[in-house]
């Protein structure tokens, strides 16, 4: 199921040049994927806390399709996917919002569920595997 986050770019998001540097756009996916959580009730304080269990992401990859500048105001649609019994993909697209909405980049980050001791792959928790597969 997709969801939808909205920010503004801040000065700290730019480089040098004014646009926004190309690793900030994956904290910003980052964001929204924390809000993605947040919104299906999975409480952050304990999911990103090590409780045997740890969701590392495995792979990362964006495509940048134009420049954002600060105050551009950014809609971030977040979607996930079940790739395994135990990992998952996240799909992202960044929408440059106004007066007509612009795709300003595509992402896609890769989770996989793993002891956080043995390193081993595990099912993910319930509720975040409903979250997963909420379609």
């Amino acid at each position: 199921m997709a969801f939808s986050y909205t920010r503004t770019v801040h000065f700290p998001d730019t480089d040098a040049a004014g646009v926004v540097f190309f690793a900030r756009y994956l904290s910003i996916c980052h964001e929204a994927y924390e809000e993605s959580l947040a919104a299906a009730g999975i409480p952050l304080a304990t999911f990103f806390a090590d409780h045997g269990l740890v969701i590392p992401i495995a792979k990362s990859e964006a495509t940048y399709l134009r420049p954002l500048l600060c105050g551009d105001k950014l809609r971030v649609e977040v979607t996930p996917t079940r790739l395994s019994e135990n990992s998952f993909a996240l799909d992202y697209v960044i929408w440059k919002t106004g007066s007509a909405d612009k795709r300003a980049a595509v992402a896609r980050t890769e989770h996989v569920c793993i002891s956080s001791k043995t390193r081993e792959r595990l099912s993910p928790p319930p509720a975040l595997a409903t979250w997963i597969d909420a379609k």
